[in-house]
């Protein structure tokens, strides 16, 4: 019996030893991307995320899965001019196939948001809200919210924080609020930790030129800064406009970067009309977008204290 378990003993260590024996590979990250809105739809960015990230996600061994706009959106009939009781009794008639149709794209919504219940989220690993607007049906906001604080990572890109503006626990999470923006312009994005992975591959500054968000609520106490302008994107005042930054929530982490408005900040492809940034440009964001997401994800190093200590 002894000399039958020394060698049982020693074939095992041997064959780890050998590599023959070797621990199962680890599962790939899941992420599960969010371009519903309820508001503005920024389609351009939007159609870009779908067509861009994909590729991004499959070369860093990340798993994709999507929650979308539902199809055909209803649009309400428009008021006669011309109020005549035939005119009116036809309106009347739109407007009740509209609501009809209007009830049965929120069930549709519904259904598609249905893919954040706390249930469903025990499969991935972190979410990201690309150019998300307006007051999304999620089903447990508050189990959302819990869900990010538990471990788990939470991606926000441009329109991100122009996204429930009335639950001030979302804004704290995502650590602003949209305010305004003026015309689209090329800035200087001043590169506020070159070390972090999200930044850097950009040197001490990235220029871009794309839809520059101001935004309120916002406290350098709470986030780590990665992309900032010291002068407005539009009228040069001097001051502190954010662009990028990431922070701890919990056990969580966030990261968020305004860019990623216009086509050609997401695409590389030369040939697209109208380009204002070069491809190369847009490499360096797809390289800022997916370093952020895998930091993100606990893949890639970077701080997430903030510079500026709170007193």
């Amino acid at each position: 019996m002894r000399i039958r378990t020394s060698l049982a003993l020693t074939l095992i260590t041997a064959f780890t030893c050998s590599g023959l024996m070797s621990a199962p590979a680890q599962a790939p990250k899941r992420l599960l991307v969010v371009t519903v809105t309820a508001g503005f739809r920024h389609t351009e960015g939007i159609n870009a995320c779908e067509r861009v990230l994909p590729r991004l996600a499959q070369q860093a061994g990340l798993v994709v899965d999507w929650v979308q706009q539902p199809p055909n959106p209803p649009t309400a009939p428009k008021k006669p001019q011309n109020a005549t009781p035939a005119n009116e009794e036809k309106f009347q008639g739109e407007m009740q196939k509209f609501r009809a149709a209007e009830a049965d794209y929120g069930v549709r919504l519904q259904k598609e948001m249905e893919k954040l219940s706390p249930a469903n989220l025990k499969k991935y690993d972190a979410v990201i809200f690309s150019n998300t607007t307006g007051d999304l049906p999620l089903p447990d906001r508050e189990g959302f919210l819990e869900w990010i604080k538990s471990g788990k990572g939470f991606i926000g890109i441009h329109a991100a924080t122009d996204t429930y503006a009335g639950f001030p626990a979302y804004i704290d999470m995502i650590g602003a609020q949209f305010l305004t923006h003026k015309e689209q312009v090329s800035v200087d994005c001043i590169n506020q930790d070159p070390k972090h992975a999200a930044c850097k591959m950009l040197g001490p500054t990235f220029t871009v030129f794309d839809e520059i968000y101001l935004v309120k609520n916002f406290d350098r106490k709470k986030v780590h800064g990665l992309l900032t302008l010291d002068l407005h994107p539009n009228d040069k005042t001097p001051g502190d406009y954010p662009i990028a930054w990431c922070k701890a929530y919990g056990s969580g982490k966030v990261f968020y970067t305004s860019l990623g408005h216009r086509e050609d900040v997401w695409d590389r492809n030369p040939a697209l009309p109208g380009r204002k940034n070069t491809p190369e440009v847009a490499q360096a964001y797809q390289r800022h977008l997916i370093s952020g997401i895998k930091w993100a994800l606990g893949l890639e190093p970077g701080e997430s204290a903030p510079q500026v200590q709170a007193r």
